[in-house]
């Protein structure tokens, strides 16, 4: 295979290390802020937002050229439901996302001299998070699919890092959005930590944003094309729409500075 098409094992690879970083910086930096503003609730929020939306920037740009930089079981499944990721490798993206943010849990909880593994006691299940959940997921899915379907896929890395930097502070849950970054916050009883019993309702939450994205999106983009689908969050190989899909996704647009050929409609300014 060739460099722009990965191996899945490569995939699954950059999914479980760029999942790992995710909560590691989500984990770390809430126990950073613990401990540099104390009883400062606040502070201790955008001190761990803050870190959270630039690492998350970073982290896409790092691994999202070999995966797409999903870390993200519902972005995974909403890309395959567009026909940007294969079925079969959606289902093998979950585990390497779910195992990666519990293994960035045990390193952060390591790096601040703390138990590998300390179940969480936070519960944070009420209506109004599970509320914000539902939100939060619609709202990023929303942000790479527009993206996607805009031709602005290569904004994505800052402008997900940007909405869930904003999220912490518009939602009453912190805006976890994912549920393997759920599942890797019950391993760390700290400041950016959850209750296992408050997980499922979350992760729930999480899921029907989900659904309900797609419905949106399907209504505001009804020509989102599996190649399109495939740029989610940074263009990257290894997907069902395939070199030639994309050929035939390119061919639609002429290079620029060259007027279309004939029939062909000028492309509008910003690409579709």
């Amino acid at each position: 295979m060739g460099v722009s098409d990965p191996a899945l094992w490569r995939r699954l690879l950059a999914e479980v290390l760029g999942s790992a970083l995710l909560a590691a910086a989500v984990i770390g930096s809430g126990i950073a802020a613990q401990n540099l503003s104390p009883g400062e609730t606040g502070l201790e929020l955008l001190e761990n937002a803050a870190a959270t939306a630039a690492g998350l920037f970073a982290i896409i740009l790092m691994f999202g050229p070999v995966s797409g930089g999903h870390f993200n079981p519902v972005v995974s499944l909403v890309d395959a439901v567009f026909g940007g990721l294969r079925w079969r490798e959606a289902a093998a993206y979950l585990p390497a996302q779910v195992a990666g943010c519990a293994c960035g849990a045990v390193v952060a909880n390591l790096m601040f001299a703390r138990a590998a593994v300390s179940i969480s006691t936070k519960h944070r299940a009420s209506p109004a998070h599970v509320l914000s959940e539902v939100v939060a997921t619609l709202g990023l899915i929303l942000v790479i699919f527009a993206l996607a379907r805009s031709g602005r896929s290569r904004a994505a890395p800052a402008a997900v890092g940007a909405y869930i930097g904003a999220a912490y502070f518009f939602t009453s849950s912190t805006s976890f959005a994912n549920p393997a970054i759920t599942v890797g916050r019950m391993f760390s009883d700290t400041f950016a930590g959850i209750a296992p019993a408050s997980a499922p309702a979350f992760i729930a939450a999480q899921v029907i944003g989900g659904v309900l994205a797609v419905a949106v999106v399907k209504a505001l983009y009804p020509g989102l094309t599996p190649a399109e689908a495939a740029e989610t969050t940074v263009p990257h190989g290894g997907t069902r729409a395939g070199p030639h899909a994309r050929a035939a996704h390119d061919a639609a647009s002429p290079p620029a500075g060259q007027p279309p050929s004939p029939g062909q409609p000028p492309s509008p300014a910003l690409p579709h």
